[in-house]
C-alpha cells in the first residue's frame, strides 16, 4: 500500500483517445445485483447505489445490462430493449455524471446459460439460442422450483439476428446517457460461447477455425463501434476461466485469444479487461477443474498496441498498486470492495482503510424481498465521509 505521503499510482488520471479522460483508475467491475425490482427496468433504488459510487470511481461499468428479452436468466437483472428502460438507465447516467465520473453499458446476452422457464424468456415466446446445440455442464437454477440445471440449446441459424440486437441495446445505451459500451466477452456467455472450440462446433463461416469463431465477437465490436465510435467501447474477456463450462487446451486457448484480441485492437477499441484466473470460479466437472490457468496479464500484453490494457479479478489494494506502477495494466477493476465500500477510490487516495465487511448474503438479493430488504448490502454500506472518522 502507499504510504501516508506517496501518492497510489492508481489514482493517476487516464484519457480514452482524445474524448475522455478518467479521474483515477479505480474502476467499477460489471456486479451483478438483481435489483430492477419488479421487472427488468431500473428503479430509483439503482440511482442511489450508482450515485454513491458515481463520486469517487475513475470508470463505472454496469452490471450485465440484457440486450434482449431473449436471453436472459437472472431474476430482476435491468434490460435495454424497450424505450421504458431507457428511460430509467437515464436517471443513472444523470446521476452518474452529477457525482463526476464516467459510465459505460454492459452488454450482455446469455445464450446457452439460460433457461427455457425462466419468466423472461418465457415471456420473450422464443429458444434458448446458442452458436451450436451443445448443454453446458454444471450450474443450478435456484430461483426456479426443482434448481434444475442446464438445457440444450438452440442452434442459432442466422447469427446476425443477434449482431442487430447488439447494435440496437448500443443504440439504446447512447440514448440512455452512456459514456460507451463494453460488450461482456467473459463468463462462459454468448460471445465466449462462439469463441471456445468446446461450445461452438458449428461448421459454418461461424465455427470451426479460430478466424471463425472469433468472427461473431469481432463483428459484434464492430455494431458497437458503429454507434459509439472505437474510444467509447471496451471489451472484457476471461482466457484462463471454466465458468459455465468453457475452457480449451492451453496452446488452443493462447492460439484464440492471441488472434482475438490482436484482430480486435486494430479496431481502434477504448480498452479490454482481462480476468484473470480465480480459483473460486472455476467449477469442478467431471471431478477436475474445467478452467486453463495461466498468466493472463503477460500472456496477451504484446497483443495490444493501442487500446488500454486493464484487468480484474480479485485483486487487494496492493496487489492493485504494484500492477499498476510497474506498467502491467493501465488501470484495475475491483467487484466486491467497491460493493462494500461505496468511496472506495477516495479511500485509496486518502490511504483509509477498506474495513466495511461485504455481506454475501445479500450480493444478489431476494426475489420479490420488501424494499427495505434489498437496502441490505446494496446502499447502506458505509462511506468513510459521512461517518465522522478521521
Amino acid at each position: 500500500m502507499s504510504s501516508p505521503t506517496t501518492k497510489s499510482p492508481l489514482i493517476e488520471p487516464i484519457s480514452f483517445g482524445s474524448s475522455l479522460t478518467l479521474r483515477n483508475r479505480v474502476f467499477i467491475s460489471a456486479l451483478t445485483r438483481n435489483r430492477s425490482v419488479p421487472t427488468n427496468v431500473p428503479n430509483d433504488l439503482n440511482v442511489e447505489y450508482y450515485r454513491q459510487r458515481a463520486r469517487s470511481a475513475g470508470l463505472i461499468v454496469t452490471e450485465g445490462v440484457l440486450i434482449t428479452q431473449q436471453g436472459t436468466a437472472w431474476p430482476h437483472a435491468p434490460g435495454i430493449w424497450n424505450k421504458e428502460q431507457v428511460a430509467a438507465w437515464k436517471k443513472v447516467t444523470d446521476a452518474v455524471h452529477e457525482g463526476g465520473s464516467v459510465i459505460f453499458a454492459q452488454l450482455w446476452h446469455l445464450g446457452r446459460i439460460s433457461h427455457p422457464d425462466a419468466p423472461e424468456q418465457v415471456a420473450s415466446g422464443k429458444p434458448v439460442y446458442a452458436p451450436s446445440a451443445i448443454v453446458a455442464r454444471g450450474g443450478k437454477f435456484r430461483f426456479l422450483p426443482g434448481e434444475p440445471g442446464y438445457v440444450t440449446p438452440t442452434a442459432i441459424e442466422d447469427p446476425t439476428e443477434l449482431l442487430d440486437l447488439f447494435e440496437q441495446a448500443a443504440v439504446n445505451a447512447k440514448e440512455a446517457g452512456f459514456d460507451g459500451v463494453e460488450l461482456h466477452g467473459a463468463g462462459g456467455y454468448l460471445i465466449q460461447q462462439f469463441l471456445d472450440s468446446t461450445a461452438n462446433k458449428r461448421t459454418d463461416s461461424w465455427g470451426g477455425s479460430i478466424p471463425n469463431r472469433a468472427r461473431f465477437g469481432l463483428q459484434t465490436l464492430e455494431r458497437l463501434i458503429k454507434v459509439f465510435g472505437g474510444d467509447r467501447v471496451g471489451v472484457k474477456l476471461s482466457p484462463s476461466g471454466g465458468f459455465n463450462d468453457v475452457g480449451m487446451p492451453l496452446q488452443e486457448t493462447i492460439d484464440t485469444y492471441n488472434y482475438f484480441i490482436t484482430e480486435a485492437d486494430k479496431l481502434g477499441l477504448a480498452y479490454f479487461v482481462l480476468l484473470r484466473h480465480i480459483d473460486w470460479l472455476d467449477p469442478v466437472i467431471d471431478g477436475k477443474k474445467r478452467a486453463t490457468p495461466h498468466d493472463v496479464l503477460t500472456t496477451y500484453a504484446p497483443a495490444v498496441k493501442n487500446a488500454k490494457y486493464f484487468s480484474n479479478g480479485g485483486f487487494t489494494r496492493e496487489e492493485a498498486e504494484a500492477v499498476v506502477r510497474d506498467g502491467k495494466a493501465a488501470g484495475i477493476f475491483f467487484g466486491d470492495l467497491w460493493i462494500s465500500h461505496p468511496d472506495l477510490a477516495w479511500r485509496i487516495e486518502h490511504n483509509k482503510p477498506l474495513d466495511n465487511v461485504a455481506d454475501s448474503s445479500t450480493k444478489y438479493g431476494k426475489n420479490y424481498a420488501p424494499e427495505e430488504e434489498l437496502r441490505r448490502g446494496y446502499v447502506d454500506y458505509k462511506d468513510y465521509r459521512e461517518s465522522g472518522s478521521k
